[in-house]
């Protein structure tokens, strides 16, 4: 098994690499961490779409491009070393229109999917509530069904595109111990979105979402009824495989800031770099980002094979989003005072990374879904 890039890959991401440094780098870079609302990220989705960022992996016949999940890995990657508030949104929109692709029915492709594809739309998929997180069997936001309709009540939370979405799907719960996918356009009465401020990436949107008696035909319904926990576990797959590359791109900048500033740098006489507890911090960050992207990529290529990948994706994005905290705290500290500072770019990565390890399931739970797979002994319950 290789993970060498082919001449079409590699054409790909260095094409991708110099419209990033040249054109969006700079954009923003000038806007700041300030707020991006619909209208400009719209602009620079449209703009990413030709290089495959959200397409890339959808079946040419949905009007994708038809390459692996591998390829579109590399290409996120790019996008994620410039900037993660430009890249979660497009992170959601390609693990949704798979879903689409996957389950939806064809008027929810026919409304949707182009629109996702070429970068004018944008897709929420609301799983986690106030008081579910890892435990996606407990959601509690129910629809119900009356006649030909579903009327749905609740509370999503953590939601991101929330502010941009033009379709949420909505995992609600059906029934005893049964959940399913719903199709509800972005601007359905009933829908109340809040922006959640963090600690970092208040760029793109993260929301809370309130549903109160939306009422939406069944025949909106993606996927089979009570079939919604299945579909998760898939999204989970492609999600962990992102996250992780969210941590090891965050890595990677971190690195190439560092090598920068290391060799211009100089203390007793010499460039940092030619200290050996500098050249430690460098050498041990770029052996674990490489060895995070390699075990990503191992479970990328299990989903281009149809092979189900549940441990493998939970090692990727435990051990890829912790890499990204500890290779951008690295960098922090190799930068010495000037690390806290506004005016060098490895402040933002660390806090950025700082959030990578609990999206999509935590570093822990990840642990214990790993542990779960090998051992056969349910740590949950």
């Amino acid at each position: 098994m290789s993970f060498q890039m082919t001449e079409e890959q590699k054409m790909a991401t260095d094409s991708l690499r110099k419209f990033l440094d040249k054109e969006i780098e700079p954009e923003f870079i000038a806007h700041g961490e300030g707020r991006i609302y619909k209208e400009q990220m719209t602009k620079w989705s449209k703009r990413l779409a030709s290089f495959g960022l959200v397409n890339a992996p959808i079946p040419e016949e949905f009007g994708g491009m038809g390459m692996d999940w591998v390829t579109h890995l590399r290409l996120w990657e790019e996008v994620a070393v410039t900037s993660l508030d430009i890249a979660a949104p497009l992170l959601i929109n390609v693990a949704g229109a798979d879903l689409l692709v996957q389950n939806a029915p064809k008027h929810i492709q026919d409304k949707y999917l182009s629109g996702l594809l070429n970068g004018e739309m944008f897709i929420g998929v609301g799983i986690s509530e106030p008081d579910v997180g890892s435990d996606v069997a407990a959601v509690k936001t129910q629809a119900i069904r009356d006649g030909d309709d579903w009327v749905i009540n609740g509370e999503k939370t953590w939601i991101s595109n929330g502010e941009y979405m033009d379709l949420f799907v909505c995992t609600c719960k059906t029934g005893d111990g049964e959940l399913t996918h719903i199709a509800i356009d972005g601007n359905h009465p009933g829908l109340e979105v809040r922006h959640i401020p963090k600690m970092a990436l208040n760029g793109q949107s993260t929301s809370q979402i309130f549903l109160t008696d939306v009422r939406v035909p069944v025949a909106d319904t993606v996927g089979k009824i009570g079939k919604a926990l299945m579909n998760t576990l898939v999204i989970f797959e492609r999600a962990r495989c992102h996250m992780a590359a969210w941590g090891y791109s965050l890595g990677r900048r971190a690195l190439e800031e560092s090598i920068k500033y290391s060799q211009d740098r100089t203390q007793h006489g010499k460039p940092i770099a030619g200290h050996q507890l500098i050249a430690d911090k460098i050498a041990t960050m770029a052996t674990e980002i490489d060895a995070a992207r390699l075990l990503t990529l191992h479970a990328a290529d299990m989903i281009d094979k149809g092979i189900r990948c549940d441990k493998e994706a939970s090692m990727a994005k435990w051990y890829g989003t912790e890499i990204g905290v500890s290779a951008t705290r690295q960098a922090v500290q190799l930068h010495g005072g000037n690390g806290v500072s506004k005016e060098f770019i490895v402040e933002r990565l660390a806090r950025e990374a700082m959030i990578g390890p609990i999206p999509d399931g935590t570093t822990e739970i990840q642990k214990l879904l790993i542990s779960r797979i090998l051992t056969g002994v349910q740590a949950f319950r």
